[in-house]
């Protein structure tokens, strides 16, 4: 029972530092009344507090063009959320809105989770 106490504790204490929101997206097939195969987008989820995380790759790669530094982007959230692959993830922190989608694999914890980001570049 205290641990499960001292979970629920650690979790609020993470999303006090939640300072934005997100809306998640994915782009699903359907069928159109001519019987013709459409896709559209569908909100999976909407306004879901998280927050973004930046930070740079400690080694820069050099280029043609001059040296380059690789940008780290994560998103912290509830851990119960399911981030699909290929989802675009909208995000609104500090007065800014930007689309993400997911990029790797999401680490899961007991009081929240880490999904890795890259800038979205439209439905592939």
């Amino acid at each position: 029972m205290l641990q499960k106490i001292a979970l629920v504790k650690r979790r609020k204490a993470i999303e006090l530092l939640y300072e934005g929101t997100c809306t998640i997206t994915i782009y699903e097939p359907y069928m159109k009344p001519n019987k013709a195969t459409g896709h559209r987008e569908i909100i999976l989820l909407e306004d879901e507090p998280c927050r973004l995380s930046y930070s740079s790759a400690p080694a820069a790669e050099k280029m043609e063009t001059g040296t380059s530094r690789q940008q780290v982007i994560k998103l912290f959230l509830a851990p119960e959320i399911d981030v699909m692959p290929g989802s675009k993830i909208t995000v609104t922190q500090n007065g800014l809105t930007q689309d993400y989608c997911r990029s790797g694999q999401p680490a899961v914890y007991a009081t929240h989770q880490e999904v890795a980001l890259d800038l979205w570049e439209g439905w592939t």
